[in-house]
């Protein structure tokens, strides 16, 4: 991972030299952000154009991993899907040549680089990372002007792209409230800018902006899509645990109360005693908790080296240390522990505790760590921590 340059301070290879700590306090689900610099190779290492250019020729790509847009005139999914479900290479090459923007949804699920990269992030922002791939050719535009419903970095890897931000925006819409050009007007550009290869902008979620590709190149940019969780997530968790318990709150609304001559007087009072018991009992550390278990469940077990390293846990002194940016948490339960961790939970006797609190504190370990549990328990613990990559072997 380190060897990555995204793996040594992932986020000050979006944003860099912008700070950290000015970026959450100025700019995160605020304001936009442009980083310009003169540095056209610092994407490189996620991506190209003669990359894309091997993928499409080289893979079958199924209608849903690839799409296409033009702003004017629009394309249908009809004009490079065959009826087997498949993307037409031949259809996509001549929509290509006429304007059309190829873009490549998720593409991080089958790039190992670009996982990579979304975990690093995933570990800042503890939400779903993904991206999002556009190719545009020079001077074409694929879409009219919108906002998305989640923040994104824009990571511009090759030629250039000319960026319009304007003064009309939702304020933190809801994930999935679509955007509907018929209910929102863009309203007076505000900010007009080029991202050049190199170039980063942070564009919260919101924001209406577009975008078009200029210059003599073709333009490839990176759209990495942060999917998070929000407190009203949060407390709809707490109001459920606490419905869980009481079930004043699972009983029906009063028969006829969508009658015009309905008396919502004692459904008020009934409705000010359930918020009431929320106030007295909605738990935080609880929900919070299983946000946390579910984020680190989500998230897929890091199987790089699990073929070419079959039995790497089991060679005489071999050392391992915990993978970079490996989500986790350890729990007990009775006389067990739990490690929550990428894939799932692995279950490891109390005995190897030790040994586990200096693998999660970031010590070099080999076998022996684990001894107090003896041979085949160490083995076992060993194995585990390896199959799952949540370890990794040193040199």
């Amino acid at each position: 991972m380190a060897d990555h340059p995204w793996g040594r301070d992932v986020l000050d290879y979006c944003i860099g030299p912008n700070g950290t700590d000015d970026f959450f306090k100025t700019y995160f689900e605020k304001k936009a952000l442009i980083v310009s610099r003169d540095e056209p190779d610092r994407y490189k290492d996620l991506l190209s154009v003669a990359k894309i250019d091997t993928l499409l020729a080289s893979r079958d790509f199924h209608g849903d991993d690839l799409d296409m847009a033009r702003a004017e005139p629009q394309i249908s999914r009809e004009q490079f899907v065959l009826s087997n479900g498949f993307a037409d290479r031949g259809s996509v090459a001549n929509l290509y040549q006429e304007g059309a923007t190829l873009i490549l949804p998720q593409l991080h699920q089958a790039d190992l680089g670009l996982k990579s990269f979304c975990r690093a992030m995933e570990a800042i922002f503890s939400s779903h990372v993904q991206t999002n791939i556009y190719l545009t050719p020079p001077n074409n535009q694929g879409f009219r002007t919108h906002y998305d419903d989640h923040d994104v970095f824009v990571l511009q890897v090759e030629g250039e792209k000319l960026w319009r931000l304007y003064d009309q925006s939702v304020d933190k819409p809801y994930r999935g409230e679509g955007f509907n050009p018929d209910h929102v007007q863009p309203g007076d550009l505000v900010e007009e800018f080029v991202l050049k290869a190199g170039d980063c902008a942070y564009v919260p979620r919101g924001l209406m902006h577009d975008a078009q590709a200029q210059g003599a190149s073709d333009s490839l940019h990176i759209t990495v899509g942060m999917i998070v969780k929000t407190w009203a997530d949060l407390m709809l968790e707490a109001v459920s645990e606490v419905a869980l318990r009481h079930p004043e709150f699972r009983q029906s609304l009063p028969p006829g109360y969508a009658r015009a001559d309905f008396d919502r007087s004692i459904a008020q009072a009934h409705f000010d005693t359930l918020v009431k018991k929320i106030g007295e009992e909605a738990d935080m550390e609880g929900a919070f908790d299983l946000f946390v278990d579910n984020f680190i469940r989500s998230r897929p077990p890091y199987s790089e080296g699990a073929i070419t390293g079959r039995g790497g846990s089991t060679i005489p002194g071999a050392k391992f240390r915990l993978r970079p940016n490996i989500p986790w948490r350890l729990a007990e339960d009775e006389n067990r522990l739990v490690l929550i961790t990428a894939g799932g939970e692995l279950i490891f006797p109390s005995a190897v505790e030790a040994g586990l609190d200096k693998v999660l504190d970031g010590e070099e370990i080999d076998l022996s760590t684990f001894e107090a549990a003896g041979e085949e328990e160490a083995q076992k613990a060993l194995n585990q921590l390896f199959g799952y990559g949540v370890v990794e072997r040193v040199g």
